[in-house]
């Protein structure tokens, strides 16, 4: 009966965002306030809805109701707790309920919180997002319907793949969802000021919230996908540059675009017509994304569904939903005219070739995903494009993006001084020429490259804190007035200095990557191997077990200069109902560097394979991630975008732009 209500409320949310498409479209046009009214409430309705459809599903899941087919393909009554609640996404019909909960969730944040928003663009925005929302609840009634019932139903389910079952993949997708589909906000703001013909100081200010809240939760979703990747899969990598992993990082790369070009529109009422088009292009980015996981045109470990139906019919939603809004863009943004002019070395100038190199990198990552995929579309050979091509392609590329990075926030607005902003980073200079010598010394002349990196990294470190020092005038007035000063500077700039050095810290743990050593030796309890001055002793293997499966539990001692400094415990791991083995590794780290181990394949002679590697800095890694996404949230949480909104819409009529706007 619950499995009955859940989707009974899809049904009925299709009809409510259906409403919600198209009365407050009529109603702006019209410019009648109760028409325009009905978008708010209808995006509150279909939420609820939604969110019961949601909770419907998970309801089945936790009960095990192996009435219900989807339960019965992904579930069984041996699974934790915390992996039924997290095999309601861990399936393709799951993951795109979650998508349009997530959708649901973002429209009914508008209604809540835009009451500073013009109503004819409110009405505009929650009808462009109720129209992407019918569109895929379209898709999930008619071709991936999770609530369709098993029937006779079976005693038991087929359980959830064993890799999918860790923590780390229980809360990745939500975060990743939330910002795919987070940017459906920007992109309603962008198609909405397309129908209106402004788009002004305002509504930069009002977009930029949006896009920075879906930048930080994508920010932590792909830093949790790459976490789990690395510790799970017990190869030691972080990232292999497959399809899937670049269809989450293309939307970031151009949604970091995005939130750099807001500014310049806010700032100097410049680069409309541009900030329109990435809010475009990034939202289209993550519906890429997802026909890639769901269309079966790709093999991959991330891949949900090899339906051709599914793949046709997202197909066709792309179609509409891009070159809808493209075409839109065409015919309208002739007339989005800007009025700030600037000079090329400026901080917009640096805005403008962070935004160049961000999409020029986002192009080379785009290429060398699909590239293989058109060739096989028209019958041309198979191809596979791995490390060597984006290594030699986007690195480069992000090369002078770093620099800019460092550079920009110095340079004044409208027209900058770049020998005094270069003049002022001499600490910088310094720091990054002490750190490449200590990295040529103690590497021996290692990778000159991943050296460079390191000094990349210092530079870029040291121009933030100093572009904040300069800012609080620090060493340049009593303590005291820089305490003050620091104590009362924006939000926003706290944000964007956290954002810079968080990826500074990234940078470094890219580089130290190239520094690992690896040990692989075939022991008995009580052999060892040695790597990078540490000794693993292997003790013994027991066999454990666990709620829904058999390990294989190693003692593995850690030993440096004869003292014990660890026993960790790497595991292989049996799911008899799967007939699937997976291993669990384990990581000592300082957070300078990781000590990583993985137990491989015994033999019937008491030999185990034990494989391990010494990863330098590579925690750093997502640190970075994480201090970048803080320092999102730091800008996110400025007075300005609770209050300055207010003040503007206050000062200036909804249809008519203000004198010199």
């Amino acid at each position: 009966m619950i499995a009955e209500l859940g989707h009974f409320a899809l049904i009925l949310a299709l009809l409510v965002t259906c409403v919600q498409a198209t009365v407050p479209l009529i109603g702006a046009a019209r410019q009648d306030a109760a028409w325009m009214a009905v978008g708010r409430a209808s995006a509150l309705v279909s939420f609820v809805l939604i969110g019961g459809a949601m909770l419907a599903l998970m309801h089945a899941y936790v009960t095990s109701d192996f009435t219900v087919l989807n339960v019965v393909q992904n579930s069984h009554t041996d699974k934790p707790l915390l992996y039924k609640i997290t095999g309601v996404w861990g399936n393709h019909e799951g993951s795109m309920l979650l998508w349009v909960f997530m959708l649901a969730l973002c429209a009914a944040a508008v209604a809540l919180f835009s009451n500073n928003l013009p109503p004819a663009l409110r009405a505009r925005v929650l009808a462009v997002q109720g129209m992407i929302a019918v569109g895929f609840l379209l898709f999930i009634l008619f071709t991936s319907n999770p609530f369709l019932r098993a029937w006779p139903a079976p005693l038991n389910g087929r359980g959830l793949n064993p890799v999918l079952q860790d923590p780390g993949l229980a809360f990745h997708p939500p975060f990743l969802y939330l910002g795919y589909v987070g940017f459906s906000v920007a992109f309603a703001f962008a198609v909405a000021a397309l129908i209106e013909g402004r788009v002004d100081a305002a509504w930069a200010r009002w977009v930029r919230p949006w896009t920075l809240a879906s930048w930080c939760a994508l920010t932590i979703g792909i830093a949790m996908g790459s976490w789990w990747a690395y510790y799970t899969l017990g190869w030691g990598g972080w990232w292999f540059w497959d399809p899937v992993e670049n269809a989450s990082f293309m939307p970031w790369l151009v949604g970091t675009a995005l939130i750099h070009s807001s500014i310049v529109v806010e700032k100097r009422d410049a680069l409309k017509s541009w900030t329109i088009l990435l809010a475009i292009i990034t939202f289209s980015l993550s519906l890429v994304g997802t026909f890639l996981v769901r269309s079966g045109v790709l093999t991959s470990v991330h891949a949900f569904a090899t339906d051709p139906a599914r793949g046709t019919f997202i197909l066709l939603l792309l179609v509409v939903a891009i070159g809808g809004s493209l075409t839109l863009y065409a015919v309208r943004a002739p007339a989005l005219k800007g009025g700030g002019l600037f000079a090329p070395l400026s901080r917009e100038g640096a805005l403008v070739l962070n935004n160049l190199l961000l999409s020029c990198g986002c192009a080379t990552v785009f290429l060398g995903t699909l590239y293989p995929l058109f060739l096989d579309a028209v019958g041309g050979p198979k191809l596979s494009v791995g490390f060597p091509f984006f290594n030699r392609t986007f690195a480069p590329l992000m090369v002078p993006m770093l620099i800019g990075v460092g550079i920009g926030p110095l340079l004044a607005w409208k027209r900058g001084d770049l020998p005094g902003a270069l003049q002022r980073l001499w600490v910088a200079y310094a720091a990054a020429a002490v750190v490449l010598a200590v990295a040529f010394y103690v590497t021996s002349g290692g990778p000159i490259l991943a050296i460079l990196g390191f000094g990349l990294a210092a530079w870029l470190a040291v121009a933030v804190l100093t572009e904040l020092a300069d800012r609080i005038r620090l060493f340049r007035a009593p303590f005291g007035d820089s305490a003050r000063r620091a104590i009362h500077l924006p939000r926003a700039a706290w944000g964007m200095s956290f954002a810079h050095f968080g990826l500074a810290v990234s940078v470094a743990g890219f580089a130290g990557s190239a520094f690992d050593q690896e040990a692989i030796e075939v022991l008995r309890p009580g052999g060892s191997l040695h790597l990078a001055g540490y000794e693993l002793r292997l003790d013994d293997v027991r066999k454990l077990p666990g709620a829904n499966y058999m390990a294989d539990d190693a003692s593995v001692r850690i030993i440096r200069d004869g003292a014990t400094i660890a026993i960790v415990h790497p595991q292989r791991r049996f799911f008899p109902l799967q007939q699937q083995t997976t291993g669990e590794t384990a990581i000592r780290t300082n957070l300078l560097a990781d000590l990583y181990v993985a137990l491989g394949d015994g033999d019937a002679t008491g030999n185990w394979t034990l494989r391990a590697y010494w990863k330098p800095l590579v925690p750093w890694i997502w640190i970075g991630a994480v201090v970048m996404a803080f320092g999102g949230l730091v800008s996110l949480s400025d007075r300005r975008w609770r209050v300055g909104i207010a003040a503007r819409a206050r000062r200036m009529p909804a249809a008519v732009p203000a004198p010199g706007e």
